[in-house]
């Protein structure tokens, strides 16, 4: 295919979270809080959490085969993997290791750090592979294990996060493309609103020479700055996004933003004037999942039957960097989300 007639569709789903969980009233054990505090402040109810023997790379390979099955492909005919996490089993990378797992011996794989935008840059970034014509066929992980890295003694952050994968199968489909436009977003100026920072002590090799040695510390945020910036950014790009699709807010079908606050989701959707049932949202059952949050609330939506084919989804991620991001996408067609 020429670049002019490439399009691309999202032709499958997936999703997989760690079985055990942690339900408000068991965090009141760990921390001073309560089921009522958190629930009135986030809307979470329970999230899922890693054990220590699960990895980003089983969570994200569960959820790769969902989409892979969805979309009637094999492993061996992606072309590309793109995993999109902050939170990577190896420093180096968990993208190639997904692939060897899978099997997609012919897919050349990278990691994309975004945060909690992850998924949505990915998807933009999948789709310009696929327009160019340089692939036909890529598998986009979002996952991430935020247990990792959080302050179990910070009722702040603790109470916010939880661990999962969500998956998508891209695929060129012809001169019609099902992705409408984007805007992204980043803005370093309010990197230390959401960190998850390295700290280093200076370690002396001979004198004259010293390195750093150290690692990465818990999560911090400032929740007040976040969901300030979440409020007022989000419904801006969203709004850009549409401009650029030439489209109304009540052509959209769905909203589905990253899943951080329910309060943001409320917000975001009062400002643009999106009625509560067209609001996707899981947030109670998993907490932030971060790169897997939208990718999660995707799969679940399709496989209940809630989104259809033929559907205009107004996808918006944002988090730490500060990123943020708007995708939209419709279906039509067998299989196609």
């Amino acid at each position: 295919m020429n670049q002019s007639s490439v399009g691309v569709a999202i032709t499958g789903s997936g999703s997989a979270t760690p079985k055990v969980t942690l339900d408000n009233q068991g965090l009141s054990k760990i921390v001073e809080t309560s089921d009522e505090w958190i629930s009135s402040r986030t809307g979470i109810k329970t999230r899922c959490l890693a054990s220590p023997t699960e990895s980003v790379t089983d969570m994200g390979a569960a959820a790769a085969r969902e989409a892979i099955a969805m979309a009637e492909i094999t492993p061996a005919e992606l072309d590309l993997i793109i995993l999109a996490t902050s939170t990577a089993d190896d420093l180096f990378g968990s993208a190639s290791l997904l692939q060897e797992v899978l099997g997609a011996s012919k897919a050349v794989a990278f990691d994309l750090t975004a945060a909690c935008s992850g998924f949505i840059f990915g998807l933009v970034t999948a789709a310009q592979f696929i327009r160019t014509g340089t692939y036909q066929n890529i598998l986009l992980v979002g996952a991430d294990i935020l247990s990792r890295w959080v302050d179990w003694s910070d009722r702040r952050t603790c109470v916010l996060f939880g661990d999962g994968a969500g998956a998508v199968v891209m695929q060129a489909h012809g001169p019609s493309d099902r992705l409408l436009g984007f805007e992204l977003r980043s803005d370093g100026s309010q990197n230390d609103c959401l960190q998850l920072a390295y700290q280093s002590e200076a370690k002396e090799l001979i004198p004259g020479v010293s390195v750093s040695k150290g690692t990465y510390q818990p999560i911090t945020m400032n929740g007040k700055e976040v969901y300030r910036f979440a409020v007022q950014r989000v419904p801006e790009v969203l709004s850009k996004a549409l401009f650029k699709a030439n489209m109304r807010t009540d052509e959209v079908d769905w909203l589905l933003l990253h899943q951080a606050n329910q309060r943001i989701l409320d917000a975001v959707a009062q400002r643009l004037q999106f009625p509560d049932h067209k609001v996707l949202s899981n947030l109670a059952n998993y907490g932030n999942t971060s790169a897997a949050s939208i990718p999660i609330a995707l799969d679940e939506a399709v496989r209940s039957g809630r989104i259809k084919s033929g559907d205009v989804i107004a996808a918006s991620g944002f988090g730490a960097g500060l990123t943020w991001g708007q995708r939209f996408s419709n279906g039509e067609g067998d299989c196609q989300i």
